[in-house]
């Protein structure tokens, strides 16, 4: 089995949307695509930079950007 060299960053208290199962959801980005999985079920969401940028509310403010490349 290769080994994969993206960071999983799980995200703490979130909820998996599939089967609710708290603090078991990891992102990973990989050639610009986000993905979200759940550890427990396996649920799998992607969502490129696009559809991030069209879910974005039309008033919203942004306090700064996450960038996991700059580690």
């Amino acid at each position: 089995m290769a080994l994969s060299k993206t960071k999983k960053r799980f995200i703490a208290g979130a909820a998996c949307p599939k089967c609710n199962a708290l603090d078991t959801v990891a992102l990973t980005l990989e050639n610009a695509v986000e993905t979200l999985n759940c550890v427990q079920c396996g649920f799998k969401q992607t969502q490129t930079p696009k559809q991030a940028t069209a879910a974005t509310r039309q008033f919203e403010q942004m306090i700064g950007v996450f960038d996991p490349a700059a580690d």
